[in-house]
């Protein structure tokens, strides 16, 4: 991975904690700066404490739910030369559409879809008029899921991989490059798992550790790759997710709602 050596800023949401404080931590002791957003002020406050020495930081405590969000990030940044831009924050709901409140679903939606868009629109001119810059979306494995439970993750996430894709194409030449992580299961707070399931994911090796699944990310990142999806067994599993037919994933979800639902 690349060295940076001029003193640019690194953009991280989502940093206080789980994934969003490994980009940080990692790209910290690539020498870049660090502008780091998150809703949570303690943990967030916490990242930026255990950061080494030598590294400008700025923190920001923001919704990212919020309409107004992205702008108050570009504000925060301003001044700074953010060469990476990592839009990690995210949220799972593990709940059929009609039993999810509208404020879950609309957060979810802004949170995934309209902020991540919204910062790209703040940030990537910038990069392209300095001629260098690097762009880390977060989509999902669930982008190709449009499986009750996980529908509306699912379909955030195709979203994510959709516009990453246009952005690509828009910024080729530009020395501008934009990669998207395609995770499966991370073994983060993140994924609402039982424990007894989590445990039964780790064992086959169907969920991955944060801390791999972020090098494989800033890897793909650094190395200008269009997309990364870590875990020989998520591209096994990819096509078969895309050819099972509604019965099938209705039966499965039905036999297996009781372990994976939650009240949101």
């Amino acid at each position: 991975m690349e060295e940076n050596a001029n003193g640019s800023y690194a953009l991280v949401t989502g940093a206080a904690s789980g994934m969003g404080r490994l980009y940080a931590q990692k790209l910290a002791r690539k020498g870049y700066n660090l502008i780091l957003v998150d809703i949570a002020s303690g943990k967030l406050e916490e990242t930026a404490a255990g950061l080494p020495e030598g590294i400008k930081v700025r923190t920001l405590v923001c919704d990212l739910s919020r309409q107004e969000a992205a702008a108050k990030v570009a504000e925060a940044a301003e001044g700074c030369e953010v060469e990476v831009l990592v839009n990690n924050a995210g949220i799972m709901y593990c709940q059929t559409i009609c039993n999810t409140s509208r404020k879950a679903l609309s957060l979810i939606m802004m949170l995934h879809n309209y902020t991540p868009l919204m910062l790209c629109r703040e940030f990537v001119p910038g990069m392209i008029a300095r001629g260098k810059g690097y762009v880390l979306n977060v989509s999902s494995l669930a982008a190709w899921m449009d499986w009750p439970a996980i529908g509306m993750y699912g379909n955030t996430k195709r979203f994510v991989k959709g516009f990453s894709r246009s952005l690509r194409v828009e910024c080729r030449g530009t020395g501008v490059s934009v990669t998207n992580a395609y995770f499966g299961a991370v073994d983060t707070p993140l994924i609402p798992l039982k424990p007894s399931l989590r445990r039964l994911a780790r064992r086959l090796g169907v969920m991955i550790s944060a801390d791999r699944a972020t090098d494989k990310a800033l890897s793909a990142l650094f190395r200008r790759k269009k997309g990364t999806m870590p875990g020989i067994l998520n591209r096994i599993f990819l096509p078969v997710v895309i050819l099972l037919p509604d019965c099938l994933i209705s039966w499965i979800v039905r036999k297996l709602g009781r372990y994976i639902m939650m009240d949101v």
